[in-house]
């Protein structure tokens, strides 16, 4: 993060916000959010479900954020780091 590698997306972000446990670990989220650099996402959600739909993604329990995670890979040819080893592979299919 330090060297400016990682990219914020929106709907990654809202879903932490989601889960913020209290409102300083929410700040805490939203000065990351802030700090961080990111990405034209106009029409992600619209590619994110046309690749889900291709790949069929919801069939193998991939949801339309990780969906979106995948469009927003193959769109800005970025590296993705993850620990899900379904999404995982689908991004090494991509």
């Amino acid at each position: 993060m330090e060297d400016g590698e990682v990219v914020a997306l929106s709907a990654v972000f809202g879903e932490l916000l989601q889960g913020a446990k209290n409102e300083s670990e929410a700040q805490t989220l939203l000065d990351f959010w802030e700090a961080l650099p990111k990405i034209e996402e106009e029409g992600l959600f619209i590619e994110a479900g046309q690749l889900s739909r291709e790949l069929k993604l919801i069939t193998k329990e991939i949801g339309l954020v990780d969906s979106y995670i995948l469009a927003a890979s193959k769109r800005e040819q970025l590296n993705l780091w993850t620990l899900d080893k379904k999404l995982q592979e689908f991004y090494s299919r991509l």
